[in-house]
């Protein structure tokens, strides 16, 4: 989830201010596209990723293995809980986005 390019943020941000401006001609830099299920399955795998680094660290120090301390492994897998959650909540609110989009009568 910190994968975000954050130069593609504040180009997307700088295009759409000129755009509410009214100068669409002015706007000179090109923001690329990104696909929505490929941003979806990038964080997926940055969440799995930080999980399977805070249980190696943690089984590391069960272990006893060198170079391992507990401020370390409480950290790690700190991380992993918090982007856990994070990921948790968006996939509520797409699943709540769904629902409110079946609703609409068309």
């Amino acid at each position: 989830m910190s994968d975000i390019d954050i130069q593609n943020v504040l180009a997307q941000m700088r295009t759409m201010a000129l755009k509410a401006k009214g100068i669409e001609g002015a706007v000179t830099e090109s923001v690329p596209q990104q696909d929505f299920s490929k941003l979806l399955k990038d964080s997926i795998e940055a969440v799995n990723a930080t999980q399977k680094k805070a249980g190696k660290l943690s089984e590391a120090f069960v272990t006893g293995q060198p170079g391992v301390d507990l401020a370390q492994v409480m950290v790690a897998l700190q991380k992993a809980n918090v982007s856990f959650q994070a990921m948790t909540q968006v996939r509520n609110k797409l699943v709540d986005a769904y629902h409110e989009i079946m609703r609409i009568n068309i």
